[in-house]
């Protein structure tokens, strides 16, 4: 399942609490559960993991939120936006890949 694939499932189940530059806030829906069989949620936090510019990714499962600190130079708040809206996801996922490419040559 390509990165678009699996932010068009997801996505519908984030929603925007807070956004400034370099610092996001989401709520996620505990109906997430829901798509355990489709998706490997843990593909996600791979995902996510793997991409230079992420700076810390703190999940606060007792409310439901995660909180992601990020280099706006690389991925600027209109990216994540677009991605909360389920709009550009192609755009949004190009740039996930450009980034990971990235991280993965500074690991070689």
């Amino acid at each position: 399942m390509t990165n678009s694939e699996i932010f068009e499932k997801v996505v519908p189940y984030f929603s925007l609490i807070h956004s400034t530059p370099g610092r996001l806030r989401v709520r996620v829906s505990s109906k997430i559960k829901e798509l355990s069989g489709d998706v490997d949620l843990s593909q996600i936090d791979a995902i996510i993991a793997r991409i230079s510019g992420i700076e810390s990714v703190k999940f606060n499962k007792t409310i439901g939120s995660v909180t992601i600190s990020y280099d706006n130079e690389k991925f600027p708040e209109n990216l994540w936006k677009d991605l909360l809206e389920g709009k550009n996801l192609a755009a949004v996922s190009a740039k996930i890949d450009e980034a990971k490419k990235e991280f993965e040559c500074k690991q070689i």
